[in-house]
C-alpha cells in the first residue's frame, strides 16, 4: 500500500470517485517547511470533477514555522498512478516525512 498526503482537492469527494472510484479513508496530518500557493488549472477533466479553476499547490520553504495541514491516505499503487494523472504538468509527486513519523507522497509546485 502507498500512503498519500492531500491538502487540495484530492480531500473532495466527488474527486476522490471520480479518480479512483470510491471514497477514501485517512488520518489528519501536519508537513513543516511548505506553504499553500496555487496554480491554473486548465485541464477539462479536473475542472469538472473539482469545480475549482485555482487550486493549491504546495511551495517548500524550508521554514520549520510554515505547515501545512492535511489527510495521509492509505491507497493502491493503481490508485497512486490515478492521482497522477488527475494531477495537472504543474505538480511533481515527491516524498516527504510527517509530523507523526510517516512519509508520505505529496504533490507540490513544479516551480
Amino acid at each position: 500500500m502507498e500512503r498519500l498526503f492531500s491538502y487540495g482537492t484530492l480531500q473532495l469527494a466527488q474527486v476522490q470517485l471520480d479518480t479512483f472510484g470510491r471514497l477514501l479513508e485517512g488520518q489528519a496530518d501536519t508537513l513543516k517547511g511548505y506553504v499553500v500557493g496555487e496554480v491554473e488549472i486548465t485541464d477539462a477533466a479536473v475542472l469538472k470533477s473539482s469545480g475549482q479553476r485555482f487550486h493549491p499547490a504546495l511551495i517548500k520553504t524550508g521554514l520549520a514555522t510554515d505547515t501545512v495541514t492535511g489527510t495521509i491516505f492509505t491507497i493502491t499503487l493503481e490508485e497512486l498512478a490515478n492521482a497522477d494523472s488527475y494531477e495537472v504538468d504543474d505538480y511533481i509527486r515527491i516524498e516527504e516525512s510527517f509530523s507523526n513519523g510517516i512519509d508520505a507522497w505529496v504533490y507540490v509546485a513544479k516551480s
